[in-house]
């Protein structure tokens, strides 16, 4: 079983990050992992219809290798694409290598309307996107991977190495919600450097995040941290619903030791529908939209990822609309059940 690191070049918050990280001790050159490039479009065909002529634009796709390294369990590989394109990585690496992955962590840059310097870590998924939606950032409607089992400790470690490194309080270290893409079947999560090109860049960032991945992946003298299968004597795991895109509520309790977390489903992707706007409802109780479709894969995929866990959800009312708190509650009892 090994753990999957992936970064981009296109992306100096991920590649600054890789290039820190194998700088440390024990890397070692690594099988290669064909990509399919676009490289050109050409005129394939000319064709006529309705008295008006088509082109059609076909593009010409070569496979590179991308390089990857390893260091004990870890591969890491190095990508020249936005990493939320790449789907199902995991699949392609087993049957490139033959090797099972366990996990996989992203090393991607954070983007904010703020511009605040941060540190972020966060699941992925987009449970709350209908089909006829448009997917800006990857995934694909009602799906999400299973959350990493190592956000929570992984996050309590962050803060330390940010902390220990005079990155505090310049830059934030906090949760985000479970948002975009790529899709995959294993494990995930997303670790980021936000929110702008001038913090992206920064090497003592890079170098807290790299600090994050060593430690946390126990490539050092020390255990790793946040392993599942060896540390889940607590056996409990947050499920976060409602509030914000950076979960503070959630995250309050996120930061006591032994806590383990799951996804986290702001507000603003629990759809919901007014049942007084709806005309043939005749149950008032009765409240449409995708949200109950997003809690039930959010539950699911959590209970994937901590096999024998117990999921419990913990309930921020802020940015839940409040008119279907009864109704709210009867479905995330249900579903936790």
């Amino acid at each position: 079983m090994v753990t999957l690191v992936v970064a981009t070049s296109a992306d100096p918050a991920s590649i600054g990050p890789a290039s820190s990280l194998l700088a440390m001790p024990g890397w070692h050159p690594g099988p290669s992992l064909q990509v399919n490039q676009f490289s050109a479009f050409h005129f394939s065909l000319i064709s006529f219809r309705l008295s008006s002529l088509v082109l059609h634009f076909i593009p010409d796709i070569i496979l590179q290798d991308a390089a990857s390294y390893t260091n004990k369990e870890v591969r890491l590989i190095k990508l020249d694409k936005r990493l939320v394109v790449e789907n199902h990585l995991d699949k392609r690496w087993e049957e490139a290598t033959g090797e099972t992955v366990d996990d996989v962590v992203f090393l991607s840059k954070h983007v904010a309307s703020s511009n605040r310097p941060a540190l972020t870590i966060h699941p992925i998924g987009t449970p709350h996107l209908r089909e006829v939606e448009a997917l800006t950032a990857g995934g694909k409607p009602g799906w999400a991977a299973p959350p990493n089992p190592r956000i929570g400790p992984w996050f309590r470690l962050l803060k330390n190495i940010a902390n220990s490194h005079n990155l505090v309080p310049e830059f934030e270290v906090t949760l985000e919600a479970t948002h975009h893409g790529p899709e995959i079947n294993s494990p995930t999560m997303f670790v980021e450097i936000g929110s702008t090109e001038e913090y992206w860049k920064r090497q003592d960032a890079a170098q807290a995040i790299a600090l994050l991945v060593w430690e946390g992946l126990g490539l050092g003298e020390r255990i790793a941290v946040g392993n599942w299968s060896r540390d889940n004597d607590r056996n409990k795991i947050l499920l976060g619903i409602g509030g914000g895109h950076y979960v503070p509520r959630h995250m309050d309790i996120v930061q006591k030791d032994g806590v383990w977390v799951g996804h986290m489903l702001p507000g603003y992707s629990l759809l919901m529908e007014d049942p007084r706007e709806a005309k043939s409802l005749t149950n008032s109780a009765v409240v449409g939209g995708t949200w109950r479709e997003t809690i039930r894969v959010a539950f699911e995929t959590t209970k994937l990822a901590f096999p024998g866990g117990e999921v419990l959800a913990h309930l921020d009312h802020k940015l839940v609309n409040l008119y279907i708190t009864p109704t709210f509650h009867i479905c995330v009892i249900t579903h936790i059940r």
